[in-house]
């Protein structure tokens, strides 16, 4: 029987991240009737920090043994260059590695330098074993096809070699492309939506969707500020944030939501719950600091916005808590459409918001007569490799889509971004939404 001190370090490594999940799953059960809620969600993040480290690390060592083991026998190994190669490739792996704690212990105003370098580390950490994986199956198909899976050759070890110096030069082209695009302001998608029984005086109602501003590590005061100056430009009737504000207790991070004070749209700004603001475990204190800066929570209830035009003409405004809420058994928090929507008839048009795609499917499946539910949280898959996945986790994944006859749904690709500062294949969005009367 193979003891642990025999296992490969990546098997090893395995263990340990199997050995953390079942700590967390312990900890939901056990912990729950013995620490306040801050403090288990504090622990829970702690140890969401440790579960993705030790999954990091069967990556590192598949990177280090790419990017430094393989070249230790080649003339140069002895070079003063390699050896800084093996320093940066360190670095870079221990950066990549730190920025999950940044969450818990480096959040500000402004973010820190650290954290930026930590997150875009991140970032190029997978894209890079996206394209080690994937050079490496090329390889291993090309040997296979090819009938030399057995045979070594000098020109074998050229293209083995060639594999992480690809591998590197894409991944250092993709992040500075990355990090380029999301440095750039949000575009404002203008969008037309008709929303049947909308009454006609409501004719053009102009609507500004905000969703996964994420104020936390790595967007602060700066660009939050940045944002609420082209929302006011727009001079929309009614603005809405969706969910994922961000990612860090109100008393900290306080000074950086100050610009959201500065939105008066006439006929209200309004927010709901996404999962991140669970993450923080502080949700009461976000919605009186909102609250302070006349920006109103929808805790599973709704508003008449009526038209400034007739006081008989208004519509349906509801938000439900993020359904992260009822995994998390956040007490007093989670889904429910009934209490959201009690009052809303289908006499009149019905507006939701829901920070999750998930959401709106399960709402519409509950209540079909919904007319227009706005969301958020998937990013657009934010950067590549991660859009696959987060078109494949969705039933909507970004823009407009039509759902039966009277029904629209908008996902926003996100305000910002979630800690990796990088944007590709997708593009951080303020939406202007115009109401159409049938």
């Amino acid at each position: 029987m193979i003891s642990f001190k025999q296992l490969p370090l990546e098997a090893k490594a395995a263990v340990a991240a199997g050995v953390v999940f079942f700590s967390m799953m312990l900890s939901r059960s056990y912990l729950a009737e013995k620490l306040d809620l801050r403090t288990r969600h504090w622990v829970l993040r702690l140890q969401m920090a440790l579960f993705a480290n030790t999954l990091m690390l069967m990556g590192s060592l598949h990177v280090w043994r790419s990017t430094v083991t393989m070249f230790t026998r080649s003339s140069a190994a002895n070079s003063f260059c390699f050896t800084l190669w093996k320093i940066a490739v360190f670095m870079f792996l221990a950066l990549a590695h730190s920025s999950f704690f940044t969450l818990l212990f480096l959040v500000a105003e402004e973010p820190y330098f650290f954290s930026l370098a930590a997150y875009t580390c991140l970032g190029a950490y997978i894209i890079l074993i996206f394209f080690l994986f994937t050079l490496g199956s090329v390889e291993q198909a090309y040997k296979f096809l090819a009938g030399r899976g057995t045979k070594a050759g000098t020109g074998n070890k050229n293209r083995t070699a060639m594999k992480p110096v690809l591998a590197v030069m894409l991944t250092l082209v993709l992040t500075v492309v990355g990090l380029l695009n999301a440095s750039q302001p949000p575009t404002v998608n203008s969008v037309e939506i008709p929303v049947h029984k909308l009454p006609s005086t409501m004719n053009n109602l102009k609507v500004v969707l905000l969703s996964d501003i994420h104020l936390g590590p790595t967007v602060g005061k700066t660009k939050l500020a940045m944002i609420v100056r082209m929302v006011k430009a727009l001079k929309p009737d009614i603005t809405v944030i969706v969910g994922d504000l961000t990612d860090a207790e109100a008393e900290i991070i306080r000074p950086a939501v100050e610009p959201l004070g500065e939105l008066d749209s006439p006929l209200g700004t309004y927010f709901v719950t996404g999962n991140h603001e669970y993450y923080t475990s502080d949700v009461s204190n976000w919605f009186e600091l909102l609250k302070s800066f006349n920006i109103q929570p929808l805790h599973n209830e709704n508003v008449k916005i009526i038209s400034p035009k007739s006081a008989n003409d208004w519509f349906c405004l509801a938000g439900v808590d993020d359904i992260e809420a009822d995994v998390l058994r956040y007490s007093g928090h989670g889904m429910d459409l009934k209490k959201a929507l009690r009052g809303c008839s289908s006499e009149h048009a019905i507006v939701l918001l829901a920070h999750q795609p998930m959401a709106a499917k399960w709402a519409l499946q509950e209540r079909p007569d919904i007319n227009l539910i706005l969301s958020g949280h998937t990013h657009g898959g934010q950067m590549f490799p991660l859009n696959a996945g987060a078109y494949l986790l969705n039933p909507f994944f970004v823009g407009l889509y039509k759902v039966g006859q009277n029904t629209f749904v908008y996902v926003s690709p996100g305000t910002m971004y979630f800690g990796i500062p990088m944007r590709l294949g997708s593009r951080a969005e303020i939406t202007e939404i115009i109401l159409h009367s049938p």
